[in-house]
């Protein structure tokens, strides 16, 4: 998919859509940008822990029983929130 076509497809969005979309990746705000909505939608807040951890454990000398705590927390925390969502329906 083109630059073209991709201009041609916001261009074309329900207004109510675009309203949405302008909101979701805060493009018409001061403070965030759209960097910011990718880094939401994409990466966890608990995935970006436990990739932090993961990176101690490497790169710093981090003790492998705190990367495990740390990613027993993580694997449960997900699960958790995954179970929450499907029984809300």
């Amino acid at each position: 998919m083109g630059i073209d076509e991709i201009k041609k497809a916001v261009e074309n969005l329900p207004e109510d859509k675009l309203r949405d979309l302008k909101k979701e990746y805060y493009l018409e705000s001061k403070t965030k940008g759209v960097l910011d909505g990718l880094q939401e939608k994409i990466i966890s807040r608990k995935l970006l822990v436990f990739a932090t951890a993961t990176a101690l454990l490497v790169y710093s000398g981090l003790d492998a029983e705190t990367w495990g705590m740390i990613a027993m927390m993580y694997i449960g925390g997900q699960s958790a929130i995954d179970f929450a969502k499907i029984w809300k329906g």
